[in-house]
């Protein structure tokens, strides 16, 4: 399989199949493709699998695509600004926020992980819920804005705001601290708590968080009135 990112912050993953392979993707990621690519919808890893994914805010099914008589190619890219992020695994674990994945190739394991601690789960804007991906091969993340990735040395922390962590190595450790003492939670700006990463590993973080995104929106969408006019 080959890959070609395009785009600036409104990013899509290309992917160019030869006969016989085949990649997998969320509902609705798909961009277009050639008119030899075949769609066919399953639960990959069976029932109990698909509704783990459903756990995690994926669909029960996912969609695979395969080309028929020769060389085909499939575009995805994610619902909202944001960039690509390729994963190369090769029998290790990544740990990703659970609306992170979008299309990934045959020998990649999608399944769920929990967080640790339920501090972490309750106060951690990714919920109790984060997405586990393990096999061999390229599985594509979608990301909020722009992407930033570093490799924490042994007992290197760092902490970051909450919802901007798209994912780390299965080798870093999760957990919350509350951000600064009480002057600081309520009148420094930012959120109660903060993500606390500690290494070794690879952590991957974007600079939107979506949800924040969308309250900043709000005040500047119209306001509907009913006929009355109240």
């Amino acid at each position: 399989m080959k890959h070609e990112i395009t785009g600036d912050n409104l990013q899509m993953v290309t992917l160019r199949l030869a006969s016989g392979e085949s990649v997998c993707a969320e509902a609705g990621a798909m961009v277009n493709m050639s008119g030899n690519m075949q769609m066919t919808t399953n639960m990959k890893g069976g029932l109990f699998k698909g509704l783990k994914r459903m756990m995690t805010g994926e669909g029960l099914f996912m969609t695979e695509f395969t080309p028929q008589g020769g060389e085909g190619f499939v575009s995805f890219a994610g619902n909202v600004p944001g960039k690509i992020f390729t994963l190369d695994l090769a029998g290790n674990e990544f740990i990703a926020q659970k609306d992170a994945f979008l299309c990934s190739e045959q020998g990649i394991d999608l399944d769920i992980a929990f967080t640790k601690k339920l501090r972490s789960g309750a106060f951690g804007g990714e919920g109790f819920i984060l997405q586990r991906l393990s096999g061999s091969g390229k599985a594509f993340l979608h990301c909020c804005g722009d992407i930033m990735e570093t490799t924490l040395a042994p007992g290197e922390v760092v902490k970051v705001e909450t919802g901007l962590v798209v994912g780390f190595e299965s080798t870093v450790d999760y957990s919350i601290a509350l951000a600064g003492g009480v002057k600081t939670v309520f009148f420094g700006g930012e959120g109660l708590f903060l993500t606390t990463l500690t290494g070794p590993g690879k952590v991957i973080l974007q600079s939107m968080d979506i949800a924040k995104l969308a309250s900043s929106l709000i005040p500047y969408l119209p306001v509907q009135h009913n006929s009355s006019g109240r």
